[in-house]
């Protein structure tokens, strides 16, 4: 439904902190939204967390969530982020 050039239109980050890859449902009137982020091993927050165990951080599964939720929200709004505008993500 969206791609990676489309999420850049409506998200500020940028590697390696963008963490949508993909929407793939998005149901303005339900308020829902599912995204993926392609995960692999060459990710750099692998390196010590844990260096034996690899495991995405918990803040960054957060982050993505809130990602998902930043797009659903201006969708919602049906309007994209204009330049040099600062959003904040509450709650």
């Amino acid at each position: 439904m969206m791609d990676i050039n489309e999420i850049r239109e409506y998200l500020p980050h940028r590697y390696p902190f963008l963490l949508v890859d993909r929407v793939v449902d998005l149901d303005v009137e339900g308020k829902r939204i599912r995204a993926y982020k392609n995960v692999s091993i060459n990710e750099p927050f692998f390196n010590g967390h844990f260096p034996a165990h690899p495991i995405m951080p918990g803040v960054l599964i957060i982050e993505a969530m809130a990602q998902a939720a930043g797009i659903l929200g201006f969708k919602m709004l049906d309007v994209k982020p204009a330049d040099g505008t600062l959003y904040y993500f509450v709650g």
